[in-house]
């Protein structure tokens, strides 16, 4: 069975906690979706329509992302090396720091 979708009241939890985390206070905003006229300040409903649109699209292609393998990589094995770090400039350094 697949998952169901958030909600948007669930995305705004989301969204709310998220930013909170991060000591960004969404009430600060003027509430509706109309701008204010003195500061230029979006309104707060515009603001998490914009974020759950973010959430719902550009993140699950972030998180599906993968680095690609050298061709004629077995598949079982393409997952694996897409996770390997990227090669360094100067390994010898970072070989020091794990001494």
């Amino acid at each position: 069975m697949a998952p169901t979708p958030p909600t948007d009241a669930e995305l705004n939890t989301l969204i709310r906690a998220r930013l909170a985390s991060l000591g960004i206070d969404l009430d600060q905003l003027p509430p509706g979706t109309t701008a204010d006229p003195e500061t230029g300040s979006p309104g707060r409903d515009s603001v998490l329509a914009s974020l759950r649109s973010f959430v719902r699209g550009t993140v699950a292609e972030l998180a599906a992302y993968q680095l690609p393998a050298p061709a004629g990589t077995d598949p079982a094995l393409a997952k694996a090396l897409s996770q390997q770090a990227a090669p360094m400039l100067y390994p010898s350094i970072s070989t020091e720091w794990r001494r």
